[in-house]
């Protein structure tokens, strides 16, 4: 068709003419040229006229054609600013791991990605490998990071959207830390990006290339090389208990039509023989990898719902306990039952028991080796503070950082580097980081730590939830009110946040009637209340909201000399058009301690959020 076209509106003619010329996808050119041929301006203009934007996250969107969506074309410009990056900052060590999990369209993005880091000279790890192009070879996502740190190379690409809907993708950045990435590469790579958008020369011409990279050998067979190595990582650094045979299933587990299955079942044979059927059950529709998700509604154990054929498969057979992996198998899930009623473990809960965990390992080994590392454990901002409440009870190093492991993994790192051990880290949102293996959250290793837990548990006779009854004597009882507000529009969050320091000058002093607010940090504005001059710890920035609080009742409810307080973070999703709100409180008890945190979320709606004004939607 002509684009001189006077049909064509003019403010659309240049990324039509860029696509069809860029994009040589005989899928994604006739979808832009069926909106074309439909007139549809106001699609065309939201896929062309915004580039996908890249971030500390990568990439991630729906897949669809447009410079603005996920596709073979937009993938392939990453790769090429990113090969440029990494070769001006590693130039004696062009080499990247390459990775994909079974999403629709993760094998031609892996294809494409690795077909330009070949053409700047990269000696590519393809975790993908194989020399049928009818098979596609999957793995789960810490392999990408496990691999950097083994081959030592200048970083790793894995093409996945872990747990969101079937149509989304992702392309996920390594550095060479084996972390992801943190500003300012990630500004860096993007200016990288819109310098190198025009495809190179071969960049379309993937067999030819891919072949003749085999022949060199610049391009490995990479999953044939780590995953022994990964399994006898595991072993190595997470295995410190037997878990005996027993004849009989004990626990179900569930990838959710995941890549997770093969890579759990090898752990298990080769760490303590343990056989599917004779020791445990998978939920047969959700073992193999199934990019359409039947089964569940959404593929992310955290939602409602998602463990319900493996608690079914587990009642069938009288099994009181279920593990599960999200999609790729870098979260993990567990629920139990628990006089007679099944409940799901949230994942400060989860966080808490492998902090105890860890904590009970440190003191052996410090009993046997008096010159052990000081003991460090680090969870993010908006994750359960019960952790910093035992770090100072028992004396080790706690730290909170920002939302997302790429803060976490490379303040591991730092510490390490410090002279800490640092064994473990965690997010509320059943990410799992254990650094004996990668910086980074893994759902395979948090699977065998917590069944060596379960294992130990079960031969005293006790359930998760026991355990946790006997640490909140200890500790305190912390609970947990987590939601989020729907954005219609994201400017909309922008706006909220400004009505709400509209109302004070640098912060409340209450928050209704109800609450006194005893700290306070706005890392938007860049103000903490509790830091000499009012200098935030955590990195400010200006382009996100996120504001964090402490807060007093102001009628306390627990028992007497008992501190009650709650502690919420309040931000604009990175992701998604949320505004996300996580409320903790500290009581004497379960019940005063989970009213106290919804009398929080009520308080805060009431006073700051008021979704009857402001358009904001939920559900609670």
């Amino acid at each position: 068709m002509s684009l001189t076209n006077a049909e064509v509106p003019e403010d659309l003619k240049h990324g039509v003419e860029t696509w069809l010329k860029y994009d040589k996808n005989e899928q994604t050119r006739d979808e832009i040229v069926k909106l074309i041929n439909a007139k549809s301006w106001a699609e065309l203009r939201s896929r062309l006229n915004f580039r996908i934007t890249f971030g500390t996250a990568g990439l991630r969107s729906r897949m669809e054609a447009g410079f603005n969506r996920m596709n073979t074309l937009t993938v392939l410009q990453a790769s090429q600013g990113l090969a440029k990056y990494l070769a001006s900052s590693f130039p004696h060590n062009l080499s990247v791991v390459v990775g994909h999990d079974h999403r629709f369209n993760s094998k031609d993005f892996a294809e494409v990605t690795i077909v330009a880091f070949l053409q700047l000279g990269f000696k590519v790890y393809d975790l993908g490998f194989t020399e049928d192009p009818s098979q596609d070879v999957v793995v789960h996502t810490p392999m990408v990071p496990f691999g950097i740190d083994h081959l030592h190379t200048s970083g790793g690409i894995m093409i996945t959207a872990s747990h969101n809907p079937k149509m989304d993708n992702g392309y996920k950045v390594y550095y060479s830390n084996g972390c992801q990435i943190i500003p300012p590469h990630d500004q860096r790579i993007s200016q990288s990006i819109l310098a190198n958008l025009e495809p190179w020369e071969r960049s379309w011409d993937w067999a030819a290339v891919r072949a003749e990279a085999v022949q060199s050998g610049m391009l490995v067979d990479a999953k044939k090389l780590l995953v022994d190595q990964y399994v006898g990582t595991v072993r190595r650094g997470l295995v410190n208990a037997n878990v005996n045979r027993t004849g009989a299933p004990w626990f179900v587990y569930t990838p959710l039509h995941g890549v997770g299955f093969g890579i759990f079942e090898k752990i298990l044979r080769e760490a303590w023989r343990l056989e599917e059927g004779s020791d445990y059950l998978c939920v047969e529709e959700q073992r193999k990898p199934d990019p359409n998700f039947p089964t569940v509604s959404f593929p992310n154990p955290e939602e409602k719902g998602a463990l319900n054929k493996a608690i079914e498969l587990a009642e069938k057979h009288h099994i009181s306990f279920v593990l599960g992996n999200d999609p790729d198998a870098d979260r993990f899930s567990a629920a139990a039952k628990h006089n007679g009623q099944w409940r799901q473990l949230t994942g400060n809960e989860i966080g808490f028991l492998f902090a105890q965990h860890n904590w009970e390992l440190y003191k052996l080994k410090n009993e046997q080796f008096k010159d052990t590392n000081p003991l460090a454990m680090i969870n993010s901002t908006v994750s359960s503070q019960m952790i910093k409440k035992m770090a100072e009870v028992e004396g080790f190093f706690y730290e909170d950082t920002l939302t997302g492991f790429k803060w976490l993994g490379n303040r591991a790192r730092e510490l390490e580097k410090s002279g800490c051990y640092v064994p473990f880290a965690y997010e509320e949102a059943i990410g799992f980081m254990f650094s004996n293996v990668v910086h980074d959250k893994d759902g395979i290793s948090a699977a065998v730590v917590f069944l060596q837990m379960l294992w130990s548990w079960k031969a005293q006779a006790l359930s998760p939830f026991e355990v946790l009854q006997r640490a909140y004597q200890k500790y305190g009882v912390f609970k947990e009110y987590n939601g989020y507000y729907t954005v219609p529009n994201l400017s909309l969050t922008d706006k909220v946040f400004s009505g709400i320091r509209s109302s004070y000058n640098l912060q409340p002093t209450h928050i209704g009637h109800e609450f006194r607010v005893e700290s306070y940090t706005d890392l938007t504005t860049g103000y903490q209340s509790n830091t000499p001059d009012n200098e935030p710890r955590l990195p400010v920035d200006h382009s996100s909201q996120m504001i964090t609080a402490t807060l007093m009742p102001t009628a306390t409810t627990g028992q007497q000399g008992f501190s009650e307080s709650v502690r919420f973070t309040a931000r604009g999703s990175g992701t998604e058009p949320k505004l996300k709100v996580y409320i903790e409180a500290v009581s004497s008890s379960e019940e005063l301690a989970s009213a106290l945190a919804k009398k929080a979320w009520d308080v805060l709606r009431r006073e700051w959020f008021k979704p009857e004004q402001t358009g904001l939607a939920t559900n609670f």
